[in-house]
């Protein structure tokens, strides 16, 4: 069997790509003294968002995170009441909803999308039906089906807030993503499909919420001759010169997109005879961005593996792996995966939150599953069979060869 040697430099899970045009927006910055939070790239990035996603207006804010905050703030959620979460996702998606002191009812996922089960979701409702908020969230650059979680939020009179954050550019049923919710919110962090090497957007077709929460990054500051504070505020805006780089971004992000697919594909030809299975999409009613390529081992393939709540044990098998020893084995060829989202249910800090699956209450499943008697829920099953596979769209062809092939003989 022919050698493979590490890669002399590390490929990336996905980093900024930078096209030249971002640092002319930022030299215009500079060159008119506009770096702060106010001028003519905010002004030319918020229109580009609205342009692109199809809403009526955009607030630059410095992080995503902070937009899911003013979304939920906006929602009207205050202390204790419950808001429906998506359980598969990044911490950042359900923080917020913590920052108001509300309380996330977590919702399990579906295998079609990895997203949010609608049928979860609807019984959530009937165990909660004073809940008023549902918050949702893309994975990976894949709608959930949102024609039916939305359909379920207006049946319930509950307010949507989607989190966008990583699908700009996906769309559902010919819509883009980012305009399903009352409030939606898209990132720019360093690793999204594109970048203003931080912050993100709220989304609305609501100006009086536009107009609100662009007044409250500002620190609530009224209008008047001297700093005037009637109610609590942020220091949230986004900066000028990082608007400037977003503005240089947008003219690539179909490009972007083009190439994350490209990559995906590629990944599905190469393993198509293994035992695994890459992030699943609705063909002909979605169209991922493809932000991250993901693969599902399938669970006859899957060695024994045990993860603790910071380290994880597996043992070899001929003919099997385990997301734990292919993301070992990349990284000792100087190549970067990442794990699939630990769901929330099972974070330390949310463990004692209400998880709902279809069946109703899952508490009492999840604690059988951690106590290794009871097969996992649907989330929990894909984060112990699952892993984000390098997706940088500077990775040649030749490197993705080679981390295919790293992986393969991991199943040898």
């Amino acid at each position: 069997m022919k050698e493979i040697r590490p890669f002399e430099k590390r490929v990336w899970l996905a980093s900024p790509t930078m096209h030249g045009e971002e640092q002319n927006y930022v030299q215009e910055a500079f060159d008119a003294n506009w770096v702060s939070t106010v001028g003519k790239n905010l002004d030319e990035l918020e229109k580009l968002a609205c342009e692109q996603i199809g809403c009526r207006y955009a607030v630059a804010l410095s992080a995503g995170t902070v937009a899911l905050h003013l979304a939920v703030k906006l929602a009207g959620v205050k202390q204790g009441d419950k808001v429906f979460c998506s359980d598969m996702t990044f911490s950042a998606t359900v923080n917020p909803v913590a920052y108001e002191k509300g309380e996330q009812v977590f919702i399990d996922s579906e295998y079609e999308t990895w997203n949010m089960d609608p049928e979860a979701l609807g019984k959530a409702f009937e165990l909660y039906p004073d809940t008023k908020v549902v918050l949702v969230a893309n994975l990976y650059g894949t709608p959930a089906k949102l024609d039916e979680i939305k359909a379920i939020c207006e049946e319930h009179g509950a307010t949507l807030i989607e989190d966008a954050a990583e699908s700009l550019g996906a769309s559902y049923k010919g819509r883009q993503t980012g305009t399903f919710g009352k409030y939606n919110v898209i990132s720019y962090n360093g690793n999204k499909i594109i970048t203003c090497s931080s912050g993100g957007m709220l989304l609305t077709d609501e100006k009086e919420a536009a107009d609100k929460a662009r007044k409250w990054s500002t620190q609530s500051r009224e209008n008047a001759p001297w700093y005037q504070h009637e109610e609590l505020g942020y220091n949230y805006r986004m900066s000028n010169i990082i608007a400037g780089i977003g503005r240089g971004q947008y003219l690539h992000l179909k490009e972007h997109i083009a190439r994350k697919k490209e990559i995906y594909l590629r990944y599905k030809e190469g393993f198509k005879d293994l035992p695994v299975s890459m992030n699943p999409y609705l063909e002909g009613i979605m169209e991922p961005n493809f932000w991250l390529s993901c693969l599902l081992i399938d669970k006859e393939a899957m060695c024994r593996q045990v993860r603790g709540e910071r380290e994880a044990l597996y043992i070899s098998e001929c003919g099997k792996s385990c997301p734990t020893e292919i993301l070992e084995t990349l990284a000792k060829y100087n190549a970067e995966g990442r794990p699939i989202w630990k769901p929330m249910h099972l974070q330390p800090i949310y463990r004692n939150n209400p998880f709902i699956t279809r069946e109703g209450d899952g508490r009492a499943k999840t604690n059988a599953y951690i106590s290794g008697n009871e097969q996992p829920d649907v989330g929990a099953d894909i984060f112990a069979r699952g892993l984000c596979l390098p997706s940088d769209i500077k990775m040649t062809t030749k490197e993705q060869d080679r981390v295919i092939e790293i992986i393969r003989r991991c199943f040898k």
